[in-house]
């Protein structure tokens, strides 16, 4: 079968730095679907992992942790899907990714397509669809008010591909106050069409933002991206005993005694803790990826889609990647069939 994989860490200006390669068809264990992947969407986690992950000599590391396909055979011990299925997953990062013909994913971390969504469509939500709810629904629980404090939520990156399905599934999920953040004109715009209720500017200083808003302090902060650059205003406008749900690997080390003046509590999601460490509770992810599923069904949640980027090859991944590092682009980037 055709996959795009890499050998060695390299930047993605080296034209070997993802290749075009052909693999063995992979065989299903007792729970995984094979599936015939249709479309996929790329991440950040797929250059972070092209850069640094080392690699066995003579062997190739298939990225891809976002697709939507057709099930074509199910392992033994499979319950939940039979061949034929559509279904959308992101995945999980100890096993080979998607950027691949076909591939084996574990069940009951699989959702049902949304009926309403082409592959393409579809291929855009999974990973962060499971990383927004994750984060703001199981780790953060913004469904559990923190008392006197402004019920509102402040996205640090919104126009992202995890800010803009967070945006969505807090307004459609909660009642809420959304905040998002952006920098430029479009990615504003962005924001606001999806549903959130300000938009502010994060290459200004944010706390002086909120101060002159003269709404009070929010309960909650989600930092998708450039924590380290945020931590001081989110220490300053946060509400005391508020939460902070984190996704990004801070580049300068975060002091968390700073936390304790008032009270904070940090949630730091990675969606693949589930799927790698095998948790009692892995099947959230299929039914939270069935709950998304049904959402985009009934008009309340839609696809982050932004841009098609062609056929799945070597080529044009490269240059999805290199357009995910200029850290530039909103929404999500896919692209279809081989």
């Amino acid at each position: 079968m055709r996959a795009v994989g890499f050998n060695a860490p390299q930047p993605i200006t080296s034209d070997t730095a993802l290749l075009d390669i052909d693999l063995p068809m992979p065989e299903p264990g007792p729970r995984d679907l094979l599936v015939e992947i249709k479309a996929i969407s790329v991440n950040p986690v797929d250059t972070k992992v092209r850069k640094s992950a080392p690699v066995e000599p003579g062997q190739y590391r298939i990225l891809g942790y976002d697709a939507a396909g057709t099930v074509t055979a199910v392992g033994k011990d499979v319950k939940l899907f039979k061949p034929g299925d559509e279904v959308f997953y992101a995945g999980a990062i100890n096993r080979p990714g998607t950027n691949a013909e076909y591939h084996l994913v574990d069940e009951r971390i699989v959702g049902f397509k949304p009926k309403s969504l082409s592959f393409e469509e579809a291929a855009a939500l999974p990973l962060t669809s499971i990383t927004a709810y994750e984060t703001l629904f199981h780790r953060m629980k913004v469904q559990d008010r923190v008392t006197g404090t402004w019920n509102a939520v402040l996205i640090i990156g919104a126009a992202g591909g995890v800010g803009s399905i967070a945006v969505q599934l807090l307004r459609t999920l909660s009642d809420v106050t959304v905040i998002g953040t952006g920098s430029r004109p479009e990615t504003k715009d962005w924001i606001a069409k999806l549903g959130a209720h300000h938009v502010l500017d994060h290459s200004k200083p944010l706390a002086p933002q909120f101060a002159q808003m003269a709404i009070g302090a929010p309960s909650f902060v989600f930092s998708i991206t450039e924590t380290s650059q945020h931590i001081e205003d989110i220490l300053e406008l946060i509400a005391p005993q508020g939460r902070l749900g984190l996704i990004d690997d801070p580049k300068d080390p975060v002091d968390l005694r700073l936390f304790k003046r008032k009270a904070l509590s940090i949630h730091w999601e990675t969606m693949f803790a589930r799927p790698v460490f095998q948790t009692a509770d892995m099947i959230e992810q299929h039914k939270l990826l069935n709950q998304v599923a049904e959402l985009v069904d009934a008009g309340k949640v839609r696809t982050t889609l932004a841009e098609t980027l062609g056929t799945i090859n070597a080529t044009n991944l490269r240059r999805a990647h290199a357009m995910i590092e200029s850290g530039t682009t909103r929404g999500k980037l896919v692209l279809s069939g081989f």
